[in-house]
């Protein structure tokens, strides 16, 4: 079964999930120098962490729903990227970032962040529409905003 997003209250969920975002937060912005402080700072074990953050988003209040970021393991070959960008497109997806770091062991990893204010798709149907794309190792949801 794929993955399936949805958008609940952190008041009905154990408080372990917002002690995961907190710390991902924590670590973003620089206030906590790594994982290991961080699980310290907001109470929680390192394997809770590892466990849940790449499931675990926050949503911003101000702009609900506009800005997406996915991370992307790529074989280095010509058109991977491109391929990706046309599905973001076909779907309506306008592109705000594009990140690629250096190719190593012929992989690279690309961060795209795009509004998706005007798609015509969820969101879990586009990332496997990505994943299925020729080249593409793995897709993760990283942020939405």
């Amino acid at each position: 079964m794929g993955s399936k997003y949805f958008i609940i209250d952190a008041k009905v969920l154990p408080e372990v999930f917002a002690k995961v975002v907190e710390l991902k937060e924590l670590l973003y912005r620089g206030k906590v120098k790594d994982i290991s402080e961080g699980v310290k700072v907001v109470g929680i074990s390192r394997s809770t962490y590892y466990k849940y953050k790449d499931f675990v988003f926050s949503l911003s209040e101000s702009v609900k729903g506009q800005k997406v970021t996915i991370g992307l393991l790529l074989e280095n070959q010509k058109g991977t990227l491109s391929g990706i960008l046309d599905e973001i497109a076909r779907h309506n997806g306008n592109i705000l970032t594009i990140n690629q770091d250096i190719p190593i062991n012929n992989a690279a990893n690309v961060t795209i962040t795009f509004n998706i204010s005007d798609m015509d798709v969820e969101m879990n149907k586009l990332l496997e529409g990505i994943n299925s794309l020729k080249n593409v190792i793995k897709v993760s949801l990283i942020a939405m905003e």
